[in-house]
């Protein structure tokens, strides 16, 4: 006969094991810690033996002995067809829900008429966004599949590369005057992007007048620590920004920004990649979605 407190026990268990603490799993369950450390416990007196290492410090305080380790996919899997069987009851009134995190910046000027695109070919499954500047943990569940912007090497992570990336110089054509030559750029305030781009190759202001054959000067510059806020102040026509192509295409194509001295190239050594967690990927709407956007861009490129 199935029981199912060790129904519970498991969806307990299989939130803790991704989390790798039972605070992060009781806010994904709606439940207290100690509920969550219960019913975790209960499945470990029901086994005979812990399933779980616990330590005082770290990131992950909880981490799986071998034994949970081999069961884990098992147990996982089985959730994943529960949920599955769930909808099938439901029939064509079920909803399939994609969580799709990426700044705000892309969001809106490059990954937003994407998304109404994707969503006018299915309309069956619901797109819901976490828009933010912080790393959205994609590998413990807060979202479903990031946009991120980087070297391609997140631990744990199944990264695809979606396109490269190169810095750009842009102004507001306000401050044009027909003319965007070496000693026109020289005249300008210059807007510093202070986010930091480690290991990205992103061309400091030095550098690139060196490449355009204008005397370098920092004074009179502004210094920004929010790439978007870099962006606004250079279509507000504040100053000469530099900042990554995609996530200024959009005000560019619109004639909201002008690119200067496109004939210098800054290509980074960042790209874009779409990235899920193996979970995640186990889930047909995600990878419905993830094949169709990395369908979608390639085309664009083309």
């Amino acid at each position: 006969m199935r029981s199912l407190n060790r129904l519970k026990w498991l969806h307990a268990f299989e939130a803790t094991a991704r989390h790798g603490s039972f605070t992060g799993a009781a806010q994904e369950l709606g439940v207290t810690p100690a509920a969550v450390g219960q019913l975790v416990r209960s499945l470990e007196e029901w086994v005979g033996h812990p399933l779980l290492h616990r330590t005082r410090s770290g990131k992950e305080r909880l981490t799986l002995v071998d034994e949970a380790r081999d069961a884990l996919q098992d147990i996982t899997a089985g959730l994943d067809g529960l949920e599955q069987g769930l909808n099938k009851l439901r029939g064509a009134r079920a909803r399939a829900v994609v969580v799709i995190t990426a700044s705000q910046v892309l969001m809106m000027n490059w990954l937003m008429e994407r998304l109404n695109r994707f969503s006018e070919q299915h309309d069956s499954i619901d797109l819901r966004l976490n828009v933010t500047e912080k790393l959205t943990d994609v590998l413990h569940g807060e979202a479903d599949l990031g946009i991120r912007c980087g070297p391609g090497n997140w631990p744990g992570l199944q990264s695809t590369w979606l396109m490269d990336e190169e810095a750009v110089i842009v102004c507001s054509p306000q401050l044009l005057n027909g003319v965007t030559e070496a000693d026109w750029l020289s005249k300008q305030k210059l807007i510093y992007d202070d986010t930091p781009h480690p290991g990205a190759n992103f061309p400091d202001w030095e550098t690139i007048s060196q490449h355009v054959g204008v005397a370098f000067c920092e004074q009179n510059g502004l210094h920004i620590n929010s790439t978007s806020a870099v962006i606004l102040a250079a279509l507000s026509g504040r100053g000469v920004a530099v900042v990554r192509k995609a996530l200024v295409q959009q005000p560019i194509d619109l004639g909201q920004l002008r690119q200067l001295f496109p004939q210098h190239k800054w290509p980074l050594t960042w790209a874009y990649f779409i990235v899920r967690s193996e979970r995640s990927s186990r889930r047909p709407e995600v990878t419905l979605f993830h094949d169709w956007l990395v369908a979608e861009t390639g085309a664009t490129l083309k």
